[in-house]
């Protein structure tokens, strides 16, 4: 039900977009966010929208660097990814939120698709 895409192997400043497809079932009156993993870590939030777009929230590790967006019509969520850090190497992955709200908390997501792997070289 969820597919996320666009991942890489990139440097250090360099850009990504990542993509997430989702059926208009499970995701069109739903927050969605976005999550990550390093190897031998736990599952951190990076991003957080709300069901319209108007709302958004961001770790602090990424906030000014990583811009989440959607588009409602192709049922499409995105992570744009700028000035691109070592340390935001990991596993990406999208989720549906159980409300409409953006939010942080993972144990509200109810819905996880499949990672897109991230590395940053130095």
């Amino acid at each position: 039900q969820l597919q996320a895409s666009g991942g890489g192997l990139v440097q250090a400043g360099d850009s990504l977009r990542l993509s997430c497809t989702a059926s208009k079932r499970t995701s069109s009156n739903n927050g969605l966010g976005w999550f990550r993993q390093a190897p031998g870590e736990e599952r951190e939030f990076v991003a957080a929208i709300s069901m319209r777009g108007d709302s958004t929230i961001y770790a602090d590790s990424v906030k000014g660097r990583f811009t989440i967006s959607r588009d409602n019509v192709k049922n499409t969520l995105y992570l744009q990814m700028d000035s691109l850090k070592p340390e935001d190497t990991a596993v990406y992955y999208c989720a549906v939120a159980r409300s409409s709200v953006a939010t942080s908390r993972r144990e509200y997501f109810q819905y996880w698709g499949r990672g897109t792997q991230v590395t940053v070289s130095s």
